[in-house]
Formats: structure tokens, C-alpha cells, sequence
């Protein structure tokens, strides 16, 4: 099946001009969250199942080593958040944009993302196995060392992001376009690759990892 690059506009978060400032960093099951600003504090360490947030704006916060599996988050902005190794596994997110935040090794497994940005973020080492991403754009994000192992993207927008030895096994890369973005090696078949739209100096690291020798 072939996977379109991004062309339909995304629909970006819902928030209202004004927010309540909250002060709960400690989230239970089943727990929904809405209509707030939470900002400049730590979570600390904590599992919640199934946890709702919508129109809420995370700022400048330190999420350590969170456990969310199966939250579903909507019309939600995170600034300058730390987010690495959380657990947002079966996560869903519709409307989400994430800002210069510190996505090392969170993960993701079998997520469902649309209308989400990633921009100016680290997600190195993220694990994104059996990822769902549609109409969803990544700028100027690292991505080194992440796993996309048989993840499905549709209508997604790579744009100068660090995709070096990303896993691209089972994901079908056509017509997305990685032009703009770095990368050395990858971990992917020639058959995910088929009809991925590629800068003309990418050309050359693509034949190394095929093993294809170039005779000047």
C-alpha cells in the first residue's frame, strides 16, 4: 500500500487563550485532566492506565520515568519538556504538538498518532515499534538510533531531521519524502525503500547499505 507524503493541511491543538494553572503531578487510573497549564515541576516516577488529557498545556516539565500506557491525549502542547524513557505505549494523540523537548528512548509501541508535530525535539534511541502516524510532521528532530520497526506512516513530513541508523525494517517508506534529512546507514530493505523520495547525495549512502559499489 502506498503511503502518501504530507499535502493535507494538519489540524493543530485546540486551546483556549486562558488556562487554569494546576499543581497535580500525580495522575491515577482511569484520572482525566483538562483545561489546565501544568509547568515548571517534576512527575516523579508513576504508572496510570488509560489516563485522558485534552486541551491542556505542558510547560517546562520534568517527566521522570512515567509510565502512561494506553493514554489518550488531545488538543495538548508540550514546551520544553523532558519525556525521556516514558512509557506511552498503545498511546493515543490527535492534535498534539511537541516544542524543543527531550524525547530520549520514550516509548511508544504501537502508538496512534494524527495531526502531531514533533519540532526542534532529541528522540534518539525512541522505541516507535508497530507505530501508527498519520498526517503528522517531524522537523528538526533527531530520530538517531530509533526504532520504526513495521511502523505504518500515511501522509507524514520528514524535514531536517537525524535519522542515522534508524530501524525502517517492515516500514514502508513510499512517497515520503527524507531529502532534507541525515542519515549514514539505515536498517531497512530495499523493498520499504521502493519509491521513497531521496536528496541525489543520499543516493550514494543508500548504495553502501545495499552494498552497491560507485566507481568514480
Amino acid at each position: 500500500m502506498v503511503k502518501k507524503s504530507a499535502k493535507s493541511k494538519l489540524l493543530s491543538p485546540n486551546l483556549p487563550p486562558k488556562l487554569s494553572l494546576a499543581h497535580n503531578t500525580e495522575f491515577h487510573d482511569e484520572d482525566c485532566v483538562r483545561l489546565s497549564i501544568i509547568q515548571d515541576c517534576t512527575f516523579e516516577t508513576q504508572t496510570a492506565e488509560n489516563i485522558a488529557i485534552d486541551q491542556v498545556l505542558f510547560k517546562n516539565v520534568d517527566f521522570n520515568h512515567l509510565h502512561w500506557p494506553c493514554a489518550k491525549l488531545t488538543d495538548t502542547v508540550f514546551e520544553q519538556c523532558d519525556l525521556s524513557n516514558v512509557d506511552f505505549g498503545q498511546c493515543f494523540m490527535d492534535r498534539v504538538r511537541l516544542t524543543n523537548c527531550k524525547l530520549v528512548g520514550i516509548n511508544m509501541t504501537e502508538a496512534s498518532l494524527r495531526n502531531v508535530v514533533f519540532d526542534n525535539c532529541n528522540a534518539a534511541y525512541a522505541v516507535l515499534r508497530y507505530f501508527k502516524c498519520k498526517k503528522s510532521n517531524f522537523h528538526n528532530t533527531s530520530f538517531a538510533e530509533a526504532d520504526l520497526y513495521s511502523a505504518t506512516l500515511t501522509d507524514v513530513s520528514f524535514v531536517r531531521c537525524n535519522l542515522d541508523k534508524v530501524q525502517f525494517s517492515g516500514t514502508k517508506l513510499a512517497g515520503i519524502d527524507l531529502s532534507t534529512c541525515q542519515f549514514y546507514q539505515l536498517a531497512l530493505t530495499a523493498d520499504d525503500l521502493r519509491n521513497c523520495i531521496i536528496a541525489p547525495e543520499q543516493a550514494i549512502a543508500l548504495a553502501n547499505i545495499f552494498g552497491v559499489v560507485i566507481k568514480e
